[in-house]
């Protein structure tokens, strides 16, 4: 083994370590001045020896509209007609027999059923079928039968055809009045002057019936309270109605 003198040792010792040092600074050079992404980490607590899994938040999944009972018996009256949707600017208002009217419940609106009829409602095209009932007036357009709410609209494929031929099945309700108090509507007037000139004209032929003049979501409407509220006067006063684009309508309003 070859022997160095203590000198030369110590001269070799420093300078390897002054390699090593030159070494470690150079590698230092190329490190990145931002700090490192720590790895996450599980907070320690008195629960981490849990052995059931961590519950779950679920939302909950949206239901299904509620819909009368399957009525009993045979319908007391069919018809054929043509059914479109109404929603947004009735929604939360009340409707014709005093409920507050939510789209998003099965329900529809009929010129003539009573309120609170139960109806089988069926879209020809489809063969879908709802159980509603009648809690509102119209539809007062012409040409159409039924209006259905949002959600009768969506659960029987009218929502995106906007109109579509249904059968209506009405069946009997126990405690309706089968005589009926009835009136007529006539309109939409665009402006009010329209309904005012209306309802001025037909009062002057009409007394002492009371007649109304009121503003809808769709115009401005007149309305004929015959003194005898039976449908065949009704009917009679609507027949002898004549005004262009205004035709009469016969309500029920029981």
């Amino acid at each position: 083994m070859t022997l160095y003198p203590v000198h030369r040792r110590t001269a070799l010792f420093l300078g390897l370590l002054c390699a090593v040092a030159l070494n470690g600074c150079h590698h230092s050079s190329k490190v990145s001045q931002y700090p490192a992404a720590s790895a996450p980490t599980i907070a320690e607590s008195p629960d981490n020896n849990r052995t059931e899994p961590p519950v779950r938040h679920r939302e909950a999944a949206p239901s299904t509209p509620a819909q009368p009972a399957e009525p009993e018996g045979k319908p007391i009256s069919t018809e054929v007609g043509l059914a479109s949707w109404y929603g947004p600017p009735y929604h939360n208002h009340p409707g014709a027999d005093g409920s507050i009217f939510d789209q998003n419940a099965i329900t529809v609106a009929h010129r003539t059923l009573p309120m609170g009829t139960i109806v089988r409602v069926t879209n020809i095209a489809t063969g879908e079928s709802i159980i509603a009932k009648v809690t509102d007036r119209g539809p007062f357009v012409q040409g159409r039968t039924l209006d259905l709410s949002l959600a009768a609209a969506k659960a029987i494929g009218v929502y995106r055809a906007g109109v579509a031929k249904v059968k209506i099945e009405a069946f009997a309700k126990p405690d309706a009045d089968p005589a009926g108090r009835w009136c007529v509507q006539i309109g939409a007037f665009i402006t009010p002057d329209d309904a005012i000139q209306t309802k001025n004209d037909l009062l002057r032929r009409f007394a002492p019936a009371k007649v109304i003049e009121f503003q809808g979501p769709t115009g401005y409407w007149v309305r004929i309270n015959p003194t005898l509220a039976d449908r065949l006067t009704a009917t009679r006063i609507a027949d002898s109605i004549h005004i262009p684009d205004a035709d009469p309508y016969l309500v029920r309003l029981n």
